[in-house]
């Protein structure tokens, strides 16, 4: 006999799959016909289709970063918590994501788009936007900023590995892409966003809109859930953590070159200072474990050079290579401390995001007010330095107090924490039935 569960989830398929079909055939969905050839820059669209691949293979990257990292019970777990993000986000940002985060301004606020602009990506397709994507189809720019909205969660997930329910994760992936990433890249990134605008924030790839917001999102998460009944574990696949840390730093140069949207000087110049100060932030995380007495590692080079690539993401096509020397060495050295802060260490993040990414992603920000050509505060911008103090609080209030809510609203709904008993026989078993063990 046919369980009910499997009728109701069938028919939920069927619904979803007439749906887009019905939209397509209204017309609602039409493909927006591609423009003279001398509108388009064959090489700015070569460039940003292999960057939106070099993006998205960074979410992979991910997972093996994280899934080596944690217990042998929860690999499997926890690399998927950031895979299934490829799919979630994917269908998300084409139906209402991408218009939430650059469709028209609602009311003139600065802080969201219209979610109707471009609902099931209709017009969006291979013409150019006059403002925000000018030499390449503008379906290429939606899918680039895809990667962006999908690695960002799956950041999150580090912080509370190991103890996570998967289905209110996915649930909470959803509430935090709708009502925490879309705002924030919109306030930054479209043409006509607040903290753009009235702050001059200066974000060239994301440390801010993607960093930022991950890291406390991150810590709000690791409140939440509280600690692991076995704090202490042993990383189960250093391999693991050095192949994902080639797969993100090789993906990094999409995420930041590709973010200039062409094949030009900001790129080349992007490209540069995100191997220069990823490259230093390594060597200074190593070298500042030495003098403090700890062994030079395999994960502490790992997690360096992330650290580097996270704090000059914001800054990278606005800086010299010198400063981006500076960038990659002080970060390391805050972020080093701030893992081995023991007031930080009281709260359970398991693989230290907000102390990553979260701290990262500050630091790289303050840099770029500083820097920043023309406009930081070595140019004279302390007008531009003081908005964008402000609007970094803005940000960590508005992402940490956001996450909290949504983390509570998920957890009243689908509670979040596994029970005692499924975190002692580990994730894999008891959220997946898989293992990896062959016996």
């Amino acid at each position: 006999m046919i369980e009910k569960r499997w009728i109701v989830s069938f028919t939920l398929i069927v619904a979803v799959a007439l749906f887009a079909l019905s939209w397509d055939f209204m017309g609602a969905a039409e493909v927006v016909a591609a423009p003279a050839t001398d509108t388009i820059v064959p090489a700015d669209v070569a460039w940003m289709l292999t960057a939106a691949c070099l993006v998205l293979l960074m979410t992979p990257g991910l997972s093996f970063f994280y899934g080596g990292m944690v217990g042998s019970k929860s690999v499997i777990s926890t690399m998927l918590q950031s895979m299934i993000c490829l799919g979630v986000i994917s269908i998300l940002w084409v139906v209402v994501g991408f218009s939430l985060a650059f469709g028209d301004d609602l009311n003139g606020w600065g802080i969201i788009g219209d979610p109707s602009t471009f609902f099931m990506f209709k017009n969006v397709g291979a013409a150019p936007h006059s403002v925000m994507a000018t030499s390449i189809p503008f379906i290429l720019f939606a899918m680039f900023q895809l990667k962006f909205a999908i690695i960002t969660p799956a950041l999150i997930t580090g912080s509370f590995a190991e103890r996570v329910r998967f289905i209110a994760y996915l649930l909470f992936v959803c509430l935090f892409s709708l009502i925490i990433y879309a705002p924030l890249c919109h306030m930054i990134w479209h043409p006509q966003g607040w903290l753009l605008n009235e702050f001059h924030v200066l974000d060239f790839a994301g440390g801010t809109v993607v960093h930022m917001s991950a890291g406390f999102a991150a810590l709000a998460g690791a409140i939440v859930l509280g600690k692991r009944q076995k704090k202490e574990h042993v990383a189960t696949n250093i391999p693991f953590v050095l192949l994902g840390t080639g797969l993100l730093w090789f993906g990094w140069f999409g995420f930041n070159a590709g973010s200039a949207l062409s094949a030009n000087g900001s790129a080349a110049m992007a490209f540069a200072t995100t191997n220069t100060a990823s490259a230093i932030a390594m060597l200074t995380w190593i070298f500042f474990d030495r003098i403090n007495g700890r062994k030079v590692s395999a994960l502490g080079a790992c997690i360096g050079a992330v650290v580097g690539l996270v704090a000059i993401t914001p800054a990278c096509a606005f800086v010299t290579i010198p400063q981006a020397i500076f960038i990659g060495f002080i970060a390391a050295i805050i972020s080093n401390m701030m893992v081995n802060w023991k007031a930080l260490k009281k709260v359970d993040d398991t693989l230290d995001v907000f102390a990553c990414h979260g701290v990262g992603g500050m630091v790289g920000m303050i840099c770029t007010a500083i820097f920043a050509k023309d406009k930081g505060l070595m140019y004279g911008g302390y007008e531009d330095f003081g908005l964008a103090m402000v609007a970094l609080l803005i940000v960590a209030a508005f992402t940490f107090f956001g996450a909290l809510a949504l983390y509570k609203v998920t957890n009243a709904i689908i509670p979040l924490r596994v029970t005692e008993e499924s975190e002692q026989i580990g994730l894999d078993i008891s959220q997946h039935g898989e293992s990896l063990s062959a016996e």
